[in-house]
């Protein structure tokens, strides 16, 4: 019988019994996480009732679709992949779960990436303490009720400030989430069929003692906003967050708001996602940071490799490395909405694409993936930035998917991969992604 492994990748002998596995099933599946969804909540029972079995191999994907979403037996999970939408959305509520109501469980469950099967582990005891932050639904009654970009411009500070406060509640929930992730990105079995994920990752560190990943700075968008101007580099990081010429041209409450706003380290949900799909790697530096771009240092930015997250509107540290990318993020002020600009269009493509959504909801969105040299070629950056912070996040979701990055190095026709760039369309329903394809790339004439 195989040994348990606990979260910090050493062996546990101390293997969980059927029944501690079952009850941890049970009050999973019976908490406030999956109380509004009754098919995930079916999808979790049934793939946990099944790893119970002695014996039990992987459980398929089209086994669930016909036994959890009422398939056809011979259903063709090719063209329907509702298995793997849902297995998205499950993973993120079992990853909530044990960051908030189960915080202090002593027993662990995840569904690695690549299956559906559940894997349990013992949690040390020194991980039990954990703080507990705002439940899920919480949390989305609080964003639901954030005023819009529109209220925020004609509600006076009260709505920033209200907007702020639940900010600050996505950080507490980003610091949680944190710290169970850096434990659980420690165990080797996570490599386990990603041999383009892996190699991509390990050849991205380059051998650096330390990789930092860049949040981007929700104070930042909210700024410009307020006075439709992006911030420059060298205010930010002198935290020059109101110059003068725009203090000048601001009402004095609109100051104010601005102070407040800066006053806060804020980070979305979405966008701590997407640093979320790297945290759960297995380890690609001794030390793996999580920092929000307000707090970077140029001096990391010639020695390590790193992340960043998020455009230049949310994140000033992307004005570093924009002249070099054929595919920007820009932003449309005109129609408030961002976009993704093509410098030099070849055939077919075209000189920007912009998010929409139709009649049925479901959202069009594009995202752009650079992976680049750090100025001083001692280590590499990759950038991801999105339309929002959805479609970052499934930019993210390219990098780390074993079955994306085959394909794209496959159509690249390298066994390497060189420095690229990349525009991926993405389509989703209810912040859920669907589908991201590729778009265009372009290689970059340096190598690695």
């Amino acid at each position: 019988m195989d040994s348990a492994v606990n979260i910090e990748g050493n062996v546990s002998r101390d293997e969980p019994s059927v029944d501690e596995r079952r009850q941890l099933i049970e009050r999973v599946a019976s908490s406030a996480h999956f109380r509004r969804s009754a098919r995930l909540r079916d999808f979790l029972l049934y793939v946990g009732g099944q790893s119970l079995k002695e014996g039990r191999a992987e459980i398929h994907e089209q086994e669930i679709g016909a036994k959890v979403f009422e398939r056809a037996p011979s259903y063709d999970p090719s063209q329907d992949n509702i298995v793997r939408v849902n297995a998205t959305e499950l993973r993120k509520r079992i990853d909530l779960y044990f960051a908030t109501d189960g915080a202090h469980e002593s027993l662990v469950l995840t569904i690695p990436r690549g299956g559906y099967k559940p894997v349990f582990q013992r949690r040390l005891p020194n991980d039990l303490a954990l703080p507990t932050p705002p439940t899920e639904i919480a949390l989305a009654e609080a964003v639901a009720n954030a005023p819009t970009v529109a209220e925020r411009s004609t509600g006076g500070r009260t709505a920033y400030l209200a907007w702020a406060g639940v900010a600050m509640v996505l950080v507490v929930v980003c610091a949680v989430l944190l710290k169970q992730n850096l434990a659980l990105r420690s165990s080797s079995a996570l490599w386990a069929g990603r041999p383009t994920v892996e190699a991509f990752w390990k050849d991205f560190a380059k051998g650096q003692q330390e990789v930092d990943i860049v949040l981007p700075d929700a104070s930042v968008t909210m700024s410009a906003e307020i006075t439709h101007q992006s911030m420059m580099l060298n205010d930010y990081l002198e935290h020059n967050y109101i110059n003068q010429q725009e203090a000048a041209s601001l009402s004095p409450d609109r100051v104010s708001d601005l102070t407040d706003i800066f006053s806060h380290s804020l980070v979305t949900l979405a966008d701590f996602h997407a640093a979320q799909q790297i945290l759960t790697l297995p380890p690609i530096a001794p030390s793996l940071r999580l920092v929000l771009a307000r707090f970077y240092t140029a001096d990391s930015i010639k020695r390590n490799s790193f992340v960043l997250l998020g455009g230049r509107k949310a994140n000033p540290w992307m004005g570093l490395f924009e002249e070099q990318l054929n595919f920007r993020l820009a932003f449309d002020p005109q129609h408030n909405d961002a976009l993704v600009t093509n410098r030099h269009p070849q055939g077919g493509e075209l000189s920007s694409y912009a998010s929409w959504t139709d009649a049925n909801d479901l959202t069009t969105g594009y995202c752009v993936v650079g992976y680049l040299p750090n100025p001083n070629r001692t280590g590499n950056v990759i950038m991801l930035a999105g339309t929002d912070s959805d479609t970052t996040n499934a930019a993210a979701e390219f990098l780390t998917s074993e079955t994306s990055l085959a394909k794209f190095r496959s159509m690249l026709n390298v066994q390497k991969f060189p420095h690229f760039e990349v525009l991926l369309k993405t389509s989703r329903v209810s912040n859920t992604s669907l589908n991201t394809e590729v778009i265009a790339y372009r290689i970059h004439p340096e190598n690695n």
